[in-house]
């Protein structure tokens, strides 16, 4: 049950499309003066080296944060000279987070969704943080006492599914609502739709956000279908991106070796979605398929609706 370790995963493409939709997301909620509470319902360890040894292991940082982080390729232009494409604002704004946590250059240190978030904030904000991996809920609570922020912030080493829903509606009636789960156990789809369910009917004006892998099974493809019948029913807007950087096919070599391609695509819905956040999407997605493809099947797509 607790194999799972984001550690493995920090800064890879799916961690991109995910923080560069939280900040944009952040950065619209945060333009009001009213406070924000922010509820992360699998926060991990918060913050991560990538020159670790969890990180350098997989080494999926490559092909995510520290290739995007690379000098941009080319484009041509007619009877011009070829001159590199400048960067989506979204994205460029993803990469003015990062680097705050790396003043030296680079990205040695990731910020997981729960440091973004803290960067972000206000003093009149709150952040409620969701993780039940043992040696994580630790390293989090530890990585979040450095920041000396007080009462601002809440660690809690409980099940997110269960227990997140208990600070809807916040008394500033002002939330967003990050649900991003490993889905290693296959249970995890039914329970991010019961879980959103709940925290709508509790708070029907939260703005919720999900995050999901794109892979060969029922469930992943099944997942944002029905989060967008139930934003449907609820009467609710709802936003729709996925981001693909290389086919799903497992390959078979000449010398009968099979390879796995490891996580193809993810997806983020969203809930009561910022007007803002489709026009900024819009212009990112295209530019992250390209920057990050590992193969001609790299392609991005956004969908909105309510």
């Amino acid at each position: 049950m607790f194999s799972y370790r984001h550690a493995f995963h920090a800064g890879n493409h799916a961690d991109v499309l995910k923080h560069v939709v939280l900040i944009a997301t952040l950065d619209h909620l945060l333009a009001k003066e009213a406070p924000l509470t922010v509820v992360d319902t699998h926060a991990g360890a918060g913050l991560y080296r990538l020159d670790g040894d969890y990180a350098g292991t997989s080494g999926e940082a490559a092909e995510g944060i520290l290739k995007l982080l690379a000098p941009a390729p080319p484009v041509a232009f007619a009877k011009k000279v070829a001159e590199p494409e400048a960067l989506a604002p979204a994205i460029a704004r993803y990469l003015e987070v990062v680097g705050d946590f790396n003043p030296q250059g680079g990205a040695r240190i990731y910020p997981g969704s729960p440091f973004i978030a803290q960067h972000l904030l206000r003093d009149q904000d709150k952040l409620k943080l969701f993780e039940l991996h043992p040696t994580d809920s630790r390293t989090l609570s530890a990585n979040i006492a450095q920041l000396e922020a007080g009462r601002q912030i809440a660690v809690l080493h409980e099940d997110g599914f269960s227990a997140a829903t208990k600070f809807l509606p916040p008394p500033s009636r002002r939330a967003l609502v990050l649900c991003d789960p490993s889905y290693e156990v296959k249970s995890d789809y039914a329970r991010v739709l019961d879980f959103v369910a709940e925290a709508v009917k509790r708070f029907a004006t939260g703005t919720y956000a999900v995050w999901y892998p794109i892979i060969p099974r029922p469930e992943a493809h099944d997942l944002p279908r029905r989060l967008k019948t139930l934003a449907t029913k609820a009467g609710k807007s709802w936003l729709h991106a996925t981001l693909t950087i290389k086919s799903s096919k497992i390959v078979t070599d000449a010398g009968g070796t099979t390879h796995r391609p490891g996580l193809p695509a993810s997806g983020m819905f969203l809930i009561n979605p910022p007007f803002t956040l489709k026009p900024l999407l819009q212009a990112a997605l295209p530019q992250l398929a390209r920057r990050l493809a590992q193969d001609r099947n790299a392609t991005s797509s956004i969908d909105s609706g309510g």
